[in-house]
């Protein structure tokens, strides 16, 4: 193979079984219980069994993951960045024990793999996070994942693949490792950089990964994610026809492009070691490492999770060990004077430089404003106005969230009425109660149910959103979880606005025609908010509105001001 040197001294860990065995045990399967695959945990098996999680052959088992966590090693020595894997909920943990074989399905019940369980352990979440991210703070997504979304234990094992994931998307660009270097080798391509990437490609993109290349005498593989990346990041379908739009600005036969099914963690440091691992299993000898790679953004207090350059100075440490090289990430500049794009460190005092930063291009392509051709393509431009029209053509969801009797309901309506009269796009009101009566009559009013009932009406108002409507929500949403889950969910696909109805317990128990508080407070109703359960009260809505100082026509009317303001409404 040349070059290609196989990762970490061995072969690529192909974990699929042959047609015959692969047939034998989907019968035995039949048999076995089963755990419905999350979309992370399809990710991760996809890439696990096709080799470019090399050398795992499984989800971790305890001793394993507790040395990634602590050292960055398997046990055996073997260096690995990042945790890999499957939790599961307590009550399936309970019904199963070590030495069991279990089938792995996807969402659609079908198998992908059979798993045998050599571990069944509960870890400690907030010391995996500590540990893997250097932080608890939620505002990191990965963090933000073990607290709200994984289930609180992990199974460790063996993994048999039966067959791989089905996706109908772009399927000529999902290369396994196996493909991949086939290719290379076909095309005779013995040095690889790996340029990784979740974002489109602009100019600068185009001119820093051919420079790359060529500094190093080598050619180029344009990777992005398309698996799971941050909350917020633009589709892989409108990426991926950007990524296609570049390729044709690079020199024919020298540049690759291939799609990489990862669900990242937004890890920083760690991540680019594990970027680097994954690359080496798919063939590449060069990787590059951007600036603050794979970081999250901002915490709490306002501060990088990461610094700029923590990334590149870890994988320096490990870069003998890792076998693939490094690639420093070089600011590229457009030059006004000499109608050329430089390497910022190469650029003299007398030039004049052009900059436009992520965030004013963002804000452009909200508003529908010019983007300069020295910045991106026509063609790339053209696809991100499509996929992402300006904030007053965008679908939003208004939310609104109080105590029981604080006035959402009234308030909504008269908001709804007001979009109504607007008339720009269609406007749904889902308030609690009437959600309650025709989507959600079957649940209880337990924490669980009350987390459904939400998430419910976040689904729905996501399909509004995505569709270019308005959902107007006015439930309780008592816990801040559960509000966090739909923002997520719904930004994503559009607007969210967030509304804090804070009318005082007071107010609301003196407006209280049903008398629930009374009952509340004599016993008769358990779980109530603000009386025997608690509301999470919002840390940063989009706006605060106090029904005992506003009438609803007010308050509606400050509602569209902040609507004109957030350029939802012209």
């Amino acid at each position: 193979m040349g070059a290609f040197k196989e990762p970490h001294g061995g072969e690529l860990k192909d974990l699929y079984l042959s047609e015959d065995r692969a047939d034998q045990e989907r019968e035995l399967a039949r048999d076995y219980a089963s755990w419905d695959l999350t979309p992370r945990q399809i990710c991760d098996l996809d890439l696990m069994m096709n080799g470019a999680f090399s050398p795992l052959e499984g989800f971790m088992n305890e001793a394993d993951y507790t040395s990634v966590c602590k050292d960055m090693r398997l046990t055996s020595g073997v260096l690995w960045p990042m945790p890999v894997t499957l939790d599961v909920s307590q009550e399936f943990s309970e019904s199963i024990k070590a030495g069991q074989t279990i089938a792995l399905r996807d969402l659609e019940g079908v198998l992908l793999a059979t798993f045998e369980v050599s571990d069944i352990y509960s870890p400690d979440l907030m010391a995996e996070a500590q540990s893997v991210y250097s932080t608890t703070d939620d505002l990191h997504p990965a963090v933000a994942f073990l607290k709200d979304k994984s289930n609180p234990v992990y199974l460790g094992g063996t993994v048999r693949g039966i067959e791989p994931p089905t996706y109908y998307d772009f399927k000529l660009l999902r290369d396994t490792p196996s493909e991949l270097r086939g290719r290379f080798r076909k095309l005779g391509w013995r040095k690889v950089v790996a340029f990784q990437t979740r974002n489109p490609l602009h100019r600068a993109h185009q001119e820093l990964t051919f420079r790359a290349a060529r500094e190093v005498e080598a050619n180029l593989l344009i990777h992005p994610v398309v698996g799971m990346t941050k909350q917020g990041d633009i589709d892989h379908f409108t990426r991926v026809r950007c990524y296609e739009h570049v390729l044709e600005q690079y020199p024919e036969q020298t540049t690759q492009l291939s799609l990489l099914n990862l669900a990242m963690r937004m890890g920083g440091p760690r991540e680019a070691i594990w970027h680097a691992i994954i690359r080496k299993n798919y063939g590449c000898t060069h990787f590059v490492v951007g600036r603050d790679h794979a970081g999250p953004g901002n915490d709490k207090e306002g501060n990088p999770f990461y610094g700029p350059y923590e990334a590149q100075e870890l994988y320096l440490k490990h870069e003998k060990e890792l076998d693939i090289a490094m690639v420093p990430f070089k600011m590229m500049v457009y030059v006004e004077n000499k109608a050329e794009y430089a390497p910022a460190d190469e650029v003299d005092k007398a030039d004049t430089v052009l900059n436009l930063s992520g965030t004013e291009f963002r804000r452009r392509l909200r508003e529908g404003l010019e983007i300069p051709e020295w910045f991106s393509y026509p063609k790339v431009v053209e696809e991100l106005r499509k996929a992402h029209p300006p904030k007053h053509k965008q679908g939003f969801t208004v939310f609104f969230t109080g105590l029981s009797g604080s006035g959402k309901s009234t308030i909504a309506n008269a908001l709804m009425v007001k979009l109504l009269e607007d008339g720009s796009r269609p406007v749904t009101l889902l308030d609690g109660d009437v959600v309650r009566k025709n989507l959600s009559s079957e649940l209880s009013f337990s924490k669980e149910h009350r987390d459904l009932n939400i998430q419910r009406i976040g689904f729905v108002a996501s399909e509004i959103t995505k569709n270019g409507g308005i959902a107007i929500c006015a439930p309780i949403a008592p816990y801040a979880a559960t509000r966090r889950q739909v923002r997520e969910m719904v930004s994503e696909l559009g607007g969210f606005i967030e509304i804090h109805v804070a009318t005082p317990i007071e107010v609301c128990e003196a407006r209280d025609r049903k008398g629930l508080y009374a009952k509340a407070r004599a016993g008769l109703i358990k779980g109530f908010t603000g009386i025997d359960d608690p509301y999470d009260v919002p840390e940063n809505p989009e706006l605060v509105i106090d029904t005992a100082k506003l009438t609803p026509d007010l308050a509606a009317h400050r509602m569209l001001i902040k609507l004109e303001q957030m350029g939802y409404l012209r």
